[in-house]
Parts: C-alpha cells; structure tokens; sequence
C-alpha cells in the first residue's frame, strides 16, 4: 500500500512539473514584438495642369526617402501623400515638389524648373489649389 501511494505521490509531483515549464515554454514562444511603421497621411494643394504634371509631381514627391504613395488629382490640383514620419517630413515633401517646378500651398516652385516644363504644365500661377 506504501508503493501504491508513495507512486501516486510521484507520479503527480513529475505532472505538476510538467505542466508549468509546458505552461512556460508556451508563455515564452506566444511573445511578440510589433514594428509598425508611424505612417502619415497628408493632403495639400500643388498648381498644375494635365497628365504630364501629375506624372512629375508624383515622381518629386515619391523621390523623398520614406513616402510610400503619392497621387496628385489633375482636376482639384491636391495630392494625397503617404509617408513614413520617421523617415520625413511634410515641409521635405513640398520641398522637393517646388523644386521640380510647382507651386504647393506652402513652398513656391523653383523658376528654373518651371521654364524648363513643357508649354503645357505651364499653369496659371494665379490658379486655386485644393479645390
């Protein structure tokens, strides 16, 4: 009777064991660690006036280190910018669309660039943004 119980005795102290390193062996694998990218959506006015604009300013914008989609709307004169704001910022993504030759809301284009655009991205310097 001694064995029978000493054996009952044992056999539950190694299940008990068992149990919480398997408890702890899936606490320690279930662990992760998230890396989001702190992505910024932007929208702001650019001058222009047809396809060849739209594929230039979308370039300029999309050439700033960090900005994952840029589209420029020919017909409100807006792009809509996605950006990861660790990488950059908004003033570097105006920045790099006036040097390419356009007016945004906040930065002039670059007169040099806009002499060298085609006659037609040519726009009205006097035109409404962001419609």
């Amino acid at each position: 009777m001694k064995k029978v119980i000493l054996s009952a005795a044992v056999i539950a102290v190694i299940s008990l064991v068992s149990c919480k390193s398997e408890t702890k062996q899936k606490a320690e694998t279930t662990t992760e660690v998230s890396h989001e990218m702190a992505m910024t959506n932007l929208s702001f006015g650019v001058r222009g006036n047809c396809g060849m604009c739209k594929k230039t300013i979308e370039k300029a914008a999309k050439g700033v280190d960090g900005v994952a989609k840029a589209t420029w709307d020919v017909d409100k004169k807006k792009i809509d910018v996605t950006f990861d704001d660790s990488k950059t910022d908004a003033m570097a993504i105006h920045n790099a669309i006036a040097a390419s030759g356009y007016d945004t809301e906040k930065v002039s284009g670059s007169e040099d660039a806009y002499k060298d655009l085609p006659g037609c991205c040519q726009y009205d310097q006097g035109m409404e943004m962001n419609q």
